[in-house]
């Protein structure tokens, strides 16, 4: 599991810094005006549908589904149910899709809250339409994800993104100068890396022998068992995407630049996000579930409680550095070209108040296996409905006050309540509790944190004329400096602690 962990985890690390590097040339090339909040809008709608449609409800019904059907009747019967599951999801898709083409002016301008110009909604719904058919292609790419997950390979899914940020960069490049705005060049870009990345996941899958059919669809078992896990599924998605949603119809009611504020802080927190959540919740789905299938439920607690030491470890740092250096980063990564010195401090606040949730986040990737894992998508979705109306309720009730702040304290509030609640609901259950050894090491691992926070501060102090410049070359190594050292202050506290041991390091590279 540790190896799988690593690697899925060092491809989408590849990703993620490949996406700040993109970030980093749409931050020069758009800033945070009015074009730029156009294109984000245009951006998070089609993914707030794939999270729905494909990467939230579907995962969680399909891969415990697949991964069982293929442990106890082989990879035939898994691939046939993956090919009726696949002619579902193409109906579905499509009638969402021409729907949403055909009612674009009226979803944005519900979306609008009466303060846009007539120019700034018409390139919303036109940036929007560019870029709503991803929808289509990513969720096909997350089934193509789960099959070749529930057979044990996970590079080519966790890889997949990069050409997203490849496409991404290429057409701001390259066709900003023959389309109306650089936005227009971004949202073909999206809509093309969409295409690359099925035709990428269709190679891989030729290559395991697992290419699916287009077959009419049959209510087997199989697709039964599947449809039943997928309507409290979709609930709990649509719980999760609410909050989401919310941040992007809020945000249209602030001051302008306050979505990209929203992005550009958000993007910098979905670096540890994507490379250490993502990382442990792709491979531990379905570790979980193959353990359960076998009976092996002392391996499957096992199994979380190193994955929730593995994931603490490695979040607590990224939540430190945001905590302490929020603008000093924000600011030596973007502000240059239309980036200003408000952009970058305005961004900062609003990744402070991110980074206080990040550690909950990435550890409830660790908790909803053992809910999933033995088909239980219901108990998520009830405890999804109070930490909604927490998240919505302070977003709403701080966004005077804090503008685009206050929507991020309301998501970082809304995951804590999140996780206290799901462990509660596992430990009464009898279906988790913290072995010995991560109740001797999670709290050390908290001391390692606070300890690398007060080195952060210090370094920061002493580098300050380093980092005056801010957008030049010198600004973005002594950063970047900084936050090295500060690294290994942390490592070193991890491991003179008993955090971290050098057996734990060898079982990363050994152990598949």
């Amino acid at each position: 599991m540790y190896r799988k962990i690593a690697s899925v985890g060092g491809l989408t690390l590849a990703s993620r810094v490949l996406g700040l590097v993109r970030d980093q040339i749409i931050a020069a090339v758009l800033g945070a005006g009015p074009v730029a909040d156009a294109f984000f809008l245009a951006n998070r709608l089609p993914n707030h549908f794939r999270s729905l449609f494909a990467e939230g409800a579907f995962n969680v019904a399909f891969l415990p589904t697949f991964t069982t059907t293929l442990q106890r009747e082989g990879k035939a019967r898994a691939l046939q149910l993956a090919e009726q599951v696949q002619a579902i999801l193409l109906a579905v898709l499509l009638v969402v899709l021409v729907a949403a083409l055909a009612a674009m002016p009226w979803l944005i301008s519900v979306m609008e809250p009466g303060g846009a110009t007539a120019a700034q909604t018409d390139l919303k719904v036109e940036l929007t339409r560019i870029t709503f058919p991803y929808l289509l292609f990513m969720s096909l790419v997350s089934l193509q994800g789960g099959v070749l997950n529930g057979l044990g390979r996970f590079g080519a899914a966790a890889a997949a993104p990069i050409l997203l940020n490849l496409f991404m960069i290429g057409a701001v490049l390259g066709l900003t100068p023959f389309l109306p705005t650089a936005g227009h060049a971004l949202a073909w870009g999206v809509f093309l890396s969409g295409i690359a990345q099925f035709l990428y996941l269709e190679w891989d899958m030729r290559r395991a022998g697992a290419s699916l059919r287009l077959v009419w669809p049959e209510l087997s078992p199989g697709v039964r068992k599947f449809f039943r896990a997928l309507g409290p599924a979709t609930l709990g998605a649509g719980m999760a995407q609410i909050s989401v949603f919310a941040d992007t119809i809020i945000a249209q009611a602030l001051p302008t630049g306050a979505q990209s504020y929203l992005n550009y802080a958000d993007r910098l927190n979905q670096l540890p996000l994507g490379v250490i959540g993502l990382a442990v919740g792709t491979v531990l789905l379905p570790e979980v579930t193959r353990r359960l299938a076998a009976d092996d439920h002392e391996g499957a607690l096992a199994s979380q409680n190193r994955a929730i030491e593995l994931t603490l470890a490695l979040t607590l740092p990224f939540a430190i550095a945001f905590l302490v250096a929020a603008e000093p980063i924000l600011a030596a990564m973007f502000e240059r070209g239309r980036f200003t010195a408000i952009d970058s401090h305005q961004s900062a606040l609003t990744l402070t108040a991110y980074a206080f949730g990040l550690p909950a986040v990435v550890l409830v990737r660790c908790l909803l296996p053992g809910f999933y894992a033995r088909g239980d998508t219901a108990t998520p979705v009830k405890i999804a409905v109070a930490t909604v109306a927490l998240n919505v309720g302070l977003k709403i009730a701080l966004m005077d006050s804090l503008s685009q702040v206050g929507l991020a304290v309301g998501t970082s509030a809304g995951v804590w309540l999140n996780i206290i609640l799901l462990a509660w609901v596992l430990h009464r259950r009898g279906h988790f509790q913290l072995d010995p050894a991560a109740r001797r090491r999670l709290p050390r691992m908290v001391v390692a944190g606070l300890v690398m926070a007060a080195a952060l501060w210090g370094l920061l102090v002493l580098a300050a004329p380093g980092l005056a410049g801010r957008s030049n070359l010198l600004a973005i190594a002594t950063a970047l400096a900084v936050l090295a050292v500060a690294g290994l202050v942390y490592l070193a506290a991890l491991f003179g602690l008993g955090a971290l041991r050098r057996e734990d390091l060898r079982r990363l590279r050994r152990r598949g």
